[in-house]
């Protein structure tokens, strides 16, 4: 077996270790310093490491678990599928950024998971001539704008099949992350349009080959679709649905929430109204106060970057020395790629950015971006 066949081997078996989650794996790379080393460690260096039971330790070790990994091998060689691991430089930083992000996910398609400008599109499998049409007229003025934009969905009924249709139609790069392996596509009746993704984006899942849809997985998936995106629209939901879950795990991502409303008697629209008016989503009042209040709007992007003058008298801690440091020379940056440059967890970096709020040295644009006062 080559080097890099034996690598994917160990990171795909890393993942197949029952009782492992992805904050879990995370901790156990940092310590051990990467997945082979945690496979090639004895019994009793891993029963050192404190958190790891005994029954996590012999799962680790058993057999089984590298057989799994082989079989899987040969199903992603077999069908051009790419492996992304949390170490690899190509992993989407948004996404990366996120605490339980999945350590390793396939993926199959030619499009770049880091684009410059990442959409999440989700809503009801219920959808409406209303929502459709949405999906449509955005995405088409999207691509007039910005044409390079990223659409992610899920591939589901409803929203998500019309949002991945509408970028084809008007050659956007779309991306479906699946609930289930990539050697079957649900539900069925879309297979032609997840072909045609694949020519024009990609399939995406952190889920083995012959893991089926079971519902809990689409609650997983949920956390990718809203990590790897900037920003997160609902088009449609009922009061209760997958589309509030994805708001409510991008709202502990940071990451802007829209939705689009709708008249208080409409059924699909009393999630997306209930958004709004518990400020947990900015209204989506048109695209081009979408554009604005991400930034992305041609004067913000053409705004001239103006001289500063610091406040000579600040007490700043090392960590927002280098913040402070960062932004003085740009414009402005978005948290994502700030926390990404300076190598401090969204997590933190918002805290730090908070402060420096409040002492008055930085500030607040729409969209996540921040830039010196």
């Amino acid at each position: 077996m080559d080097t890099l066949a034996d690598k994917r081997l160990y990171r795909i078996a890393f993942t197949l270790i029952p009782g492992i989650g992805d904050i879990t794996a995370r901790n156990l790379l940092q310590i051990m310093g990467d997945e082979e080393a945690i496979f090639k460690s004895g019994k009793k260096a891993l029963l050192g490491i404190q958190g790891l039971s005994p029954k996590l330790v012999n799962e680790i070790l058993n057999p089984e678990v590298l057989f799994k990994a082989e079989k899987e091998l040969e199903f992603v060689e077999k069908n051009n599928i790419s492996i992304c691991f949390i170490s690899d430089k190509d992993y989407p930083y948004r996404l990366k950024e996120c605490a339980d992000a999945p350590v390793l996910f396939y993926f199959k398609g030619k499009t770049n998971l880091n684009a410059d400008k990442i959409i999440s599109i989700v809503g009801t499998r219920n959808s409406t001539t209303y929502g459709n049409g949405f999906c449509d007229s955005f995405l088409e003025k999207i691509s007039e704008i910005l044409p390079n934009t990223l659409i992610v969905s899920g591939l589901a009924y409803g929203i998500d099949i019309h949002a991945h249709r509408a970028a084809l139609k008007y050659n956007l790069p779309t991306v479906g992350v699946l609930a289930h392996g990539l050697d079957i596509i649900y539900p069925s009746v879309h297979r032609q349009t997840a072909m045609e993704i694949l020519e024009q984006g990609g399939l995406l899942s952190e889920f083995p080959g012959k893991t089926e849809p079971e519902r809990f997985n689409f609650v997983r998936r949920n956390r990718i679709v809203a990590g790897m995106a900037d920003t997160v629209i609902v088009v449609e939901s009922d009061e209760k649905g997958g589309s509030l879950i994805t708001a409510e795990i991008a709202n502990s991502y940071c990451k802007d929430i829209f939705a689009v409303p709708g008249r208080i008697t409409d059924r699909y629209s009393r999630g997306c109204n209930k958004l709004i008016a518990s400020h947990k989503a900015d209204l989506f009042q048109s695209t081009e106060y979408f554009l604005q209040q991400m930034g992305w709007d041609e004067e913000s992007r053409k705004k001239q970057k103006m001289p500063r003058q610091q406040n000579l008298f600040l007490v700043l801690t090392g960590e927002e020395q280098t913040v402070v440091d960062k932004l003085a020379t740009v414009e402005s940056l978005h948290i994502d790629q700030l926390a990404r440059e300076l190598d401090i967890p969204a997590y933190r970096l918002f805290a730090t950015l908070l402060e420096l709020e409040m002492k008055g040295a930085i500030k607040n644009l729409p969209g996540n971006m921040y830039a010196l006062k």
